[in-house]
């Protein structure tokens, strides 16, 4: 009877050796799968990003054509004397952008920012751009002011930039808007 309990326990342990080694070969494959699916799953990320930016530059050229784009860009400088909280602008009489800012979207402004507030396609031939400007001017006072622009759009893109300084003289801020070359 002792002979047979050895022989079960030792037919026990090389039982449980064989299954211990094969769980560890079950866990090292088990591991190497989900490395090999996680490079899978990161290649297929980088696909993805890289695709996401070619369709953004092809949806950029299909809607905004480099011979009829014009983009409009807000600048400040220094802001002393007028917190921006909105802009408006109009193209030949229309509507074509109304801006709210943040305080964080201000002050980045104020830090030296320039914000493309406006893409749009206009035709060759005379425009006239209206900026109207909103915010707190000086002694804390709501502040209204426009600006205009007439401008030829030629052939090719057309950069205008809208920038806000202070006129330190007048102690007031001045609203300038100046086509880029």
């Amino acid at each position: 009877m002792t002979k047979f309990l050895i022989s079960l326990i030792a037919i026990a342990g090389f039982a449980f050796s064989v299954t211990a080694a094969a769980q560890d070969g079950a866990e090292a494959k088990s591991a190497e799968a989900f490395r090999s699916l996680d490079r899978e799953v990161q290649t297929l990320k980088k696909e993805v990003l890289d695709l996401n930016r070619d369709l953004f530059l092809l949806e950029e050229e299909l809607l905004f054509p480099a011979n009829s784009q014009v983009a409009f860009f807000i600048s400040m400088d220094v802001g002393e004397y007028f917190e921006l909280d909105s802009v408006s602008i109009r193209i030949d009489g229309k509507e074509v952008s109304n801006y709210l800012y943040t305080l964080r979207e201000a002050d980045a402004l104020i830090r030296g920012g320039v914000h493309r507030v406006h893409m749009a396609n206009l035709k060759t031939g005379d425009h006239e751009l209206v900026a109207v400007f909103t915010g707190k001017g000086p002694h804390d006072r709501d502040y209204r002011r426009g600006a205009t622009l007439k401008f030829k759009k030629g052939i090719g893109a057309k950069y205008v930039e809208l920038e806000i300084t202070d006129r330190l003289k007048k102690h007031q801020p001045e609203f300038v808007i100046k086509e880029w070359e």
